[in-house]
């Protein structure tokens, strides 16, 4: 029995030792250093990767924006227009609102592509009306200049002025004063004229004090008004872009209309310091 307990002892110490080499060998794997700092790194290192992707897509839509114009309402329904500009560039015009229903749905299906793309082309609302669609066309335009009117607000509040800054430097454009303030375009609405057929109202768009556009954003409508509206407008609005004033020719056939034109004209004028 004695001899037996050195075997024994023998025994069980050489199994102990496989036991613990092969619990060593069976944790190894797991516990590697070099393993456990390889899986560490490589989760910072894709969440990494994957914020740099936004972040990098933002940076380069950081210059694109969209502005939606003001609606404007004609007698077969409301036209807005919105835009999406790249570093102040007008790259998309699309029409939100047109007006649909019945023959409007051919007519705006017709005018509104033709409108979309002349704004882009032009940079400016000053397009030309798609012959079969007038009213639409004058929607567009009346939206689209209010679009690009929003559209130059923030581009002068990124020279870091403050909005008050801003608002003088507005003031000095109005007045004309400043090479810089006066290069910007400008609106200026005159008062409501009444007439014996309706009301008629006249928007001027002015640049370095000059009128480049006029435009009746009211005007007699109805029945036979509406021809002579249509008839009449277009040649006032040309008439007061040419002298630059409101003593222009009374259209013939229109004389009601064509008296309303010049008041509000006039009014426009005053307010614009001319």
């Amino acid at each position: 029995m004695r001899k037996s307990h050195p075997l024994r002892r023998a025994v069980l110490a050489g199994a102990a030792t496989v036991s613990g080499i092969v619990l060593l060998l069976s944790l190894k794997p797991g516990s590697d250093p070099a393993a456990a700092q390889a899986a560490v790194p490589g989760a910072p290192q894709q969440t990494a990767a994957a914020q740099e992707a936004p972040q990098g897509g933002t940076g380069a839509q950081a210059g694109e924006r969209s502005v939606t114009g003001e609606a404007a309402a004609t007698q077969y329904g409301n036209v807005q227009v919105r835009l999406t500009l790249n570093g102040g560039k007008i790259t998309k015009a699309e029409a939100v609102q047109a007006p649909k229903g019945g023959l409007s749905d051919q007519k705006t299906a017709m005018a509104v592509p033709k409108l979309n793309q002349e704004a882009v082309t032009t940079q400016s609302a000053d397009i030309d009306t798609v012959s079969g669609a007038t009213y639409t066309s004058g929607g567009y335009k009346k939206s689209l200049q209010s679009a690009i009117d929003k559209a130059k607000a923030p581009s002068g509040g990124g020279s870091g002025q403050s909005a008050g800054a801003a608002g003088g430097a507005s003031s000095g454009a109005a007045a004309g004063a400043g090479a810089g303030s006066s290069a910007q375009a400008r609106t200026v609405t005159g008062s409501v004229a009444s007439t014996q057929y309706g009301n008629v109202q006249v928007r001027l768009t002015l640049n370095g004090g000059k009128i480049t556009k006029a435009e009746a954003v009211q005007a007699p409508k109805g029945g036979l008004s509406d021809q002579k509206t249509a008839m009449a407008v277009p040649k006032l609005n040309q008439e007061a872009v040419t002298t630059q004033s409101a003593d222009i020719d009374t259209v013939s056939g229109a004389t009601y209309t064509s008296g309303g034109y010049k008041k509000s004209l006039q009014s426009a004028l005053d307010q614009a310091g001319r």
